[in-house]
């Protein structure tokens, strides 16, 4: 554990001498900030044939999730391809460090930085909950940010187990990329195609599971075992790819 922890605080602070990781933080935080403007203009303004409009939370937690979507490949790209390109990682693999506590290290370094961009972002929900009457409901924001911290964590384990397949960054980019769109926007879809299977292709869906469940201040006990299910295939993939990588 404590190798592990070394290995994360080492990945936290990388972020902070790295130009992209501040163009990803600056980016997402100042879209969520019009859009979270823009609401609140709408709200200001007179209603004459509809009833008020009330913004919640989930002008906040939406957008930054559909953004983690194109952004975590970029934090996730370098982990381990950039260490297997630079040769660092057979230096790693002598080490006295298990190959789980490396990719558990990685992924956590990138976990810190993506949690403290969500705790950032709480700024947001304070000056929404100063601003409306009654307030927001503690109990949805509290399930709105649970479900982006697990959803967040989830995805940052598929990519460092992706990272960990490649040598190149650019492959394990967009490889991540197109498997994190699958999984937020596509693969529900046959739900509706195949009704036999509709149930399970339900389950899958991290956006239907957020969407009508999570960001409504419902929480279900699959809502939490599923993204940690995926947390737990992305660190195994992981560690297996490092593992092959160790007797070849």
């Amino acid at each position: 554990m404590r190798n592990m922890w070394i290995i994360a605080q080492r990945e936290y602070k990388h972020y902070f001498v790295s130009p992209i990781a501040y163009v990803i933080m600056f980016t997402i935080l100042v879209i969520v900030g019009i859009i979270f403007a823009l609401n609140i203009w709408q709200a200001s303004q007179p209603i004459v044939m509809y009833s008020p409009y009330v913004p919640d939370v989930s002008i906040i937690t939406g957008p930054m999730l559909f953004m983690f979507i194109f952004s975590i490949p970029a934090l996730t790209m370098r982990l381990l391809a950039d260490e297997h390109r630079t040769g660092t990682l057979e230096l790693l693999l002598t080490a006295p460090l298990r190959d789980w506590e490396l990719v558990a290290g990685k992924w956590l370094g990138s976990f810190l930085f993506v949690l403290t961009l969500i705790v950032l972002s709480l700024l947001y929900p304070l000056i929404l909950h100063l601003l409306i009457e009654p307030g927001l409901d503690l109990g949805v924001l509290l399930t709105n940010y649970l479900g982006m911290i697990l959803i967040s964590a989830a995805l940052l384990a598929i990519g460092v187990g992706i990272s960990a397949m490649f040598s190149n960054q650019i492959a394990a980019f967009f490889t991540t990329l197109v498997v994190l769109v699958v999984l937020w926007f596509l693969i529900g879809a046959p739900a509706d195609i195949l009704p036999r299977l509709g149930d399970f292709f339900r389950y899958i869906d991290l956006r239907d599971r957020f969407y009508n469940s999570m960001a409504m201040g419902v929480l279900n006990l699959s809502d939490i075992v599923y993204p940690l299910t995926l947390l737990v295939l992305g660190l195994f993939l992981g560690t297996l790819t490092i593992e092959v990588r160790r007797w070849q």
